[in-house]
């Protein structure tokens, strides 16, 4: 764990500091960031939470989550590039999984662009591939990518 890193689960009031983090984690190029509504929107929902990680209390992380029906859900993922090869997003993986297991989930699922480079970090997490949607994102180039569907036990 990085030294000095805590993370806690905020609400609509800490978007500005997902909103920092998402802008410049995100490859524009990929149209994969949520906006600050779409997500204001998401936590108002039941079963939906964000946890966000801070590192000297600088924001550095975050991750939003839903459980509905016994499964649980990582919407998004987000580590300031600033911050990675650090373990913030690990920690961020099992803070989610221990809160969906504490709410009753069995399985934790995500969908990520095949080439994207948090894959390996997943991977490393114990998710496995479960699915694949060919052609699923269509970046600003014109070009399509794949999502794979990850799926991990939290039995």
């Amino acid at each position: 764990m990085s030294a000095g890193l805590s993370i806690e689960e905020v609400g609509p009031d800490a978007i500005d500091e997902v909103m920092g983090i998402m802008t410049e984690a995100f490859d524009p190029g990929y149209r994969e960031a949520w906006t600050a509504g779409q997500c204001v929107s998401m936590l108002s929902l039941p079963g939906v939470w964000l946890s966000l990680a801070r590192i000297d209390g600088m924001p550095v992380g975050f991750t939003l989550n839903r459980v509905v029906a016994g499964e649980a859900e990582l919407l998004l993922l987000a580590v300031a590039s600033t911050s990675r090869k650090r373990g913030v997003g690990t920690q961020l993986i099992e803070r989610t999984a221990l809160l969906s297991r504490a709410k009753g989930a069995d399985k934790l699922h995500l969908e990520v662009r095949h080439n994207n480079p948090a894959f390996g970090l997943y991977i490393n997490c114990g998710f496995r591939i479960a699915g694949r949607r060919p052609g699923y994102y269509q970046s600003k180039d014109g070009l399509n990518h794949d999502a794979v569907t990850l799926t991990c036990s939290l039995a």
